[in-house]
C-alpha cells in the first residue's frame, strides 16, 4: 500500500461511500453478515465516534424500506423506533409493562427476557374504559393492532429499546381510498366518456372516460395514502415521546389535567375542598 497525500474528511467520507457502492454492486457483494461489535470496531478504526455510529444504526433500523406500489402510496403497515436509554432490561421491562397494561389498556401476549409483545385488551371492562376516556383517539398505541418491544443490553447500565407498532390503520385507508376513488372514477369516467362520444368517435370517448376515471382514482388514492402517512407520523411522535421519557428518567404517567393545576393555583383554600386527599398531601409536602 503506497502512502500519498493526506485526505480531507469530505474526501474520506466520499471514498468510503463509493467503496460501499462498488462492493454492493458486485455479484457476491453485500451478502455477508456483520455483527454490531464488528461494526463499532471498524468504525473506531476509521475514526468515527461510537455515538454517531449508534445513532446512524438506530435511524437505519427505524426506517423500514417501502416495497411495492401499496407501500409507496400508503406507507408501511408498521413502524419501528429505537434508542439507547439508561437502565437494565429488567428495570425497563417492568416500567414499560406497567405503562402499556395499566396506562394504555393493552393485553400482554409475550413477556420474555428481551421481548415484550402486546395487543389491545378485549375484555369488556377495558373496552368500556377505552371508549369512555377516548384513549383510542388520543393515544394511537392504545388502539394499535400490535406493539412489540425488543431490548438489548449495551453495557454501562444502558439498554437499546426498540418499539415496533402496527397501528392497523393502513387497510382502512386503503379500502376508503379504493372504494372512494373507484366510485368517483367510474362516475366521472362515464360522464366524460359520454360527453366526448357525443361529439367524437366512440373509441375516443371510451379512451377519454378511462383516462379521466383512472386520474380521479389515482388522485383520491394518493390523498388517502397521504392521510395515512400523516397518521404514521403521529404514531411515531407518540412512541418517540415514550423513549424521550425513558431517556430523561421521567415518569411515563401523563401530568395532571391543566384545569386541576389552574384551580390549585388560583383558588388556594377553595382548592382543598375541590381536590382529593392526594392533592392536599402533595401541596402540604411542597410547602
Amino acid at each position: 500500500m503506497e502512502s500519498g497525500r493526506g485526505l480531507t474528511r469530505r474526501e474520506f467520507d466520499e471514498i468510503i461511500r463509493r467503496a460501499a457502492e462498488l462492493a454492493a454492486s458486485e455479484p457476491e457483494g453485500g451478502e455477508g453478515g456483520l455483527t454490531e461489535a464488528e461494526l463499532f470496531r471498524i468504525a473506531g478504526e476509521v475514526g468515527l465516534e461510537e455515538r454517531h455510529v449508534r445513532n446512524a444504526l438506530t435511524q437505519v433500523r427505524s426506517a423500514p424500506p417501502s416495497r411495492g406500489p401499496v407501500a409507496a402510496v400508503f406507507g408501511p403497515a408498521h413502524l419501528s423506533v429505537s434508542r439507547v436509554v439508561p437502565g437494565t432490561k429488567e428495570q425497563l421491562a417492568r416500567v414499560l409493562d406497567e405503562f402499556l397494561v395499566a396506562g394504555r389498556l393493552l393485553q400482554p401476549v409475550r413477556r420474555g427476557g428481551s421481548v415484550l409483545h402486546y395487543r389491545p385488551a378485549v375484555d369488556w371492562a377495558s373496552q368500556i374504559a377505552r371508549a369512555a376516556s377516548a384513549t383510542s383517539r388520543r393515544y394511537y398505541v392504545a388502539a394499535a393492532k400490535k406493539v412489540e418491544i425488543r431490548m438489548e443490553g449495551t453495557g454501562d447500565n444502558a439498554t437499546r429499546v426498540e418499539i415496533e407498532v402496527e397501528p392497523g390503520t393502513r387497510d382502512d385507508y386503503m379500502v376508503g381510498g379504493f372504494l372512494g376513488g373507484g366510485a368517483a372514477g367510474v362516475g366521472l369516467g362515464m360522464g366524460v366518456g359520454t360527453a366526448v362520444a357525443a361529439v367524437a368517435p366512440l373509441a375516443l370517448g371510451v379512451a377519454a372516460g378511462v383516462t379521466a376515471g383512472l386520474g380521479v382514482f389515482s388522485l383520491i388514492s394518493w390523498i388517502s395514502g397521504r392521510y395515512h402517512r400523516k397518521r404514521l407520523l403521529e404514531v411515531r411522535a407518540e412512541v418517540e415521546g415514550v423513549l424521550d421519557a425513558l431517556e430523561l428518567g421521567e415518569s411515563l404517567e401523563p401530568p395532571p389535567p391543566s384545569w386541576r393545576r389552574w384551580v390549585k393555583r388560583h383558588f388556594h383554600g377553595v382548592a382543598r375542598e375541590m381536590m382529593g386527599p392526594d392533592d392536599r398531601d402533595a401541596r402540604t409536602g411542597s410547602q
